[in-house]
């Protein structure tokens, strides 16, 4: 499976007086015209007037995107603050310190990724062991192929004797990403260039073969095979033997899958098989078929059968997570010996307090050693590695901060293991567990920022949602705080995908805390906090429950005396740039100011977007009856009414979004900005970047001023010069926990 492939969910932050009550005509948001367009769904009209602007290859819409910029800039530019804003963010995103993960390990060769401001990407490095970072050898710098920045490392894939390895790059935010091969003992680029291996949502993935003399990857379409716009699905399984043309790869699985089909191999080297899980979209269904050393495939699961994660152990023998039968998910074991599988055996069943977690396209939650099963379980936000052997008995698994986050399990000899752990106070450090003496060792890579959150506490609370249901909520308090209406606050919400928002550490989040502000961050439905119940919850037509469950999280800050409407701002992302939507256009009256970055705002047209298609599984289709009439009465862009107070908003973009199509921002702001809000209303497009996972250090730095200027001048805030910054981290052996902890994040959510 690919190292270093991130997930959907997009954790970024960061928006003092100039415009502070003014009104948003003041100087005028550019003029949009109106051209009215009416659909029938099921007998209900609906008519729009901004569909013009989903054109982007209309150089209208373009000029229309650079006024927008030119206004948000002309705002932005001039507030209160900016330029110590800056200065202090610059400091803490361009610290001279490196930051490790996405680990690998082959015969005695640790990969990892590595981040060292101020340079704009990651870049992929080569060292003996985790306690030698100084001896670690560059292999693939980004930083070196573009100036600008803009390329990046989607993921990679080491061959087993760690002699070569295949890296996906792409460009400008796109996260197309064809794979490029480097010899290890020189950084040395080699063999052929495979286009197409990786896309925006259905991602890509490798696995090689026991000799490291080809490897079966993911493919797009490629050339006139597909029309233009199925060309970002399909995704079928090939077969390329190194020093071959590319054009003579043996295709291999696939052609039976759904169009928004996504893929992860891994291979079994000692036995010759390759495993295939196929995700029907991103809505949590799999599939998993097994390839014998021969070449013969055969369907050992399908979507439907609530397995949800697969991975070899090391005899070849398959553990499984699955949740028929138990939706908080036990571990099954499944013979693959020919001539076909025996019946699965339940080795672990569901645990009472806590959920089993399956990630896709990143590091394992399920991990087998030679003789130990890692296991990673999610408890309502926090999360914690427990251990058990091949029979299912717990046995000692390493030490852990008590409420926090734990992920990067990498296999090293027999059974022992490296693994991240961070919380919100703690900077993420990795681990090594040694289960033959008990031992969890602090490693050398272990970063400390110029920042210290000894000074912030974190508690953990319960909001009520209108059908009674608890919701987390995970609240940041620097020192004296007052539980007196005043302080000002953000909180933010995600809620989707079963993507869970776990414990995270946000050096730039020191910035609003030093300054006073309250962050909390809820664990909403929609999420696996606690299983896929959880998640069902709010998906399809519960997808109101998020919103609601949101609306409770900010009525409960406001209740127990954090702050008051005025005082309080939200942010999300992505999908939680839906939940922006909705909750300003359901509750306008709640929130003084937010901040949404590459949202989903039009329900009615996502689906035929590019990317569209993968969200169905998650939202639903406006096809189907039942569908259509839940996203309707949500949709935030068909719910704005004219003359209604919003609140002050600046929604962000990436020109080249791969995951959400900008025109859903656009749409959003033009719809705003007619409805004629008091507040302003503005649109921040970049030209260099896409859903936010590959943008370089520059933009992120100028991306968080403009978010934290904004944040400031809405809620009232003056910046105070910040004396003497200290660095945080302090390099303990082994876990121990630093003040209370709760939960959480380096971009915020």
């Amino acid at each position: 499976m690919p190292v270093f492939k991130p997930i959907a969910i997009l954790l970024v932050f960061s928006f003092s007086g100039a415009f502070a009550g003014a009104p948003a005509t003041e100087n005028g948001p550019p003029a949009t015209k109106k051209v009215p367009v009416t659909d029938t769904f099921h007998g209900v009209p609906v008519t729009e007037h901004y569909r013009w602007l989903e054109n982007w290859n209309d150089p209208a819409v373009r000029r229309w995107s650079e006024a927008q910029n030119a206004y948000a800039r002309g705002l932005l530019d001039h507030l209160p603050h900016v330029e110590p804003i800056r200065a202090r963010l610059t400091e803490i995103m361009t610290a001279q310190t490196s930051r490790y993960g996405s680990l690998a390990w082959r015969r005695g060769k640790l990969f990892a990724i590595q981040a060292q401001p101020p340079k704009q990407q990651p870049f992929l490095v080569m060292m003996p062991s985790p306690d030698e970072p100084q001896k670690a050898r560059v292999l693939v710098d980004p930083n070196g192929l573009d100036s600008q920045g803009t390329t990046a490392i989607d993921w990679y894939v080491p061959s087993p004797d760690g002699t070569l390895i295949a890296v996906s790059l792409s460009e400008g935010g796109s996260e197309l990403g064809d794979v490029h091969v480097y010899e290890t003992a020189t950084g040395r680029q080699v063999h052929e260039v495979i286009p197409r291996v990786n896309s925006g949502t259905a991602g890509g993935d490798l696995a090689w073969t026991a000799d490291g003399k080809g490897f079966f990857y993911t493919r797009h379409p490629r050339g006139k095979e597909r029309p233009p716009e199925d060309m970002g699905f399909y995704q079928q399984v090939y077969f390329h033997g190194l020093g071959t043309r590319t054009e003579d790869d043996r295709y291999e699985f696939g052609k039976d899958l759904p169009r928004i089909a996504e893929i992860e191999l891994e291979m079994h080297h000692a036995s010759g098989r390759l495993l295939a899980t196929a995700q029907n979209g991103d809505g949590g269904e799999f599939s998993h078929a097994l390839r014998s050393a021969h070449g013969h495939w055969r369907q050992l699961s399908h979507f439907g059968d609530k397995i949800v994660q697969a991975t070899f152990g090391p005899q070849g023998d398959l553990f499984l997570i699955s949740r028929r039968d138990a939706p908080r998910g036990k571990i099954l074991r499944l013979s693959t010996t020919d001539p076909g599988p025996t019946h699965p055996e339940t080795i672990v069943p569901q645990a009472r307090d806590a959920v089993v977690t399956s990630f896709y396209h990143s590091p394992p939650s399920l991990l087998p050693t030679e003789s130990r099963l890692y296991v990673t379980y999610q408890l309502g936000g926090p999360t914690e590695i427990r251990v058990f052997d091949h029979l299912g008995r717990p046995v000692k698994g390493p030490s852990q901060f008590p409420v926090s986050s734990v992920g990067g399990l990498t296999r090293l000899e027999e059974d022992d293991v490296l693994f991240t752990n961070t919380s919100f106070v703690d900077p993420p450090a990795v681990y090594r567990y040694r289960p033959g003496t008990g031992a969890t060792e602090r490693t050398a890579l272990a970063t400390s920022w110029p920042v210290d959150f000894s000074d912030v506490q974190v508690v953990r609370e319960f909001a009520t949602s209108k059908d009674g249901t608890r919701v987390p909520v995970n609240i940041l308090l620097p020192d004296g705080v007052r539980r007196d209406g005043t302080n000002p606050t953000v909180v933010y919400g995600y809620g989707g995908y079963a993507s869970s928002l776990s414990p995270r550490f946000s050096a730039t989040l020191h910035v609003l805390l030093e300054q006073g502000f309250v962050y909390a961050i809820a664990n909403l439905r929609g999420g696996a906090e606690y299983g896929e119940q959880w998640h069902r919850q709010g998906n399809l037509t519960n997808k109101q429950n998020v919103f609601d469950d949101f609306a409770a999280v900010i009525q409960h800050m406001i209740d127990r005396g954090y702050t008051r409407p005025e005082k309080l701002a939200i942010q999300g992302g992505s999908n939680g740039g839906l939940l922006m939507g909705a909750t300003m256009t359901q509750h306008p009256e709640l929130v003084g100011a937010v901040v949404s970055y590459v949202g989903i705002y039009d329900m009615l047209r996502v689906e035929l977007s590019p990317n569209g298609s993968f969200n169905i599984p998650e939202f639903g289709t406006v096809k189907n009856p039942a569908h259509f009439r839940a996203m309707y009465a949500y949709s935030p862009y068909h719910n704005v009414k004219d003359a209604v107070h919003y609140p002050a908003t600046l929604f962000l973009t990436g020109a080249n979004d791969p995951r959400v199509d900008p025109m859903q921002s656009r749409k959003m702001t033009a719809r705003l900005q007619a409805a004629a809000s008091r507040q302003p209303i503005l649109l921040r497009t970049s030209s260099d970047s896409g859903h936010g996972l590959d943008t370089a250090l520059s933009e992120r730095i100028e991306q968080t001023v403009d978010v934290y200027a904004f944040l400031f001048d809405r809620l009232g805030v003056e910046y105070r010069p910040v004396a003497g910054a200290v660095a945080g981290g302090a390099a303990d052996a082994s876990p121990t926990p630093r003040r209370s902890q709760a939960i959480e994040s380096d971009t915020p959510y």
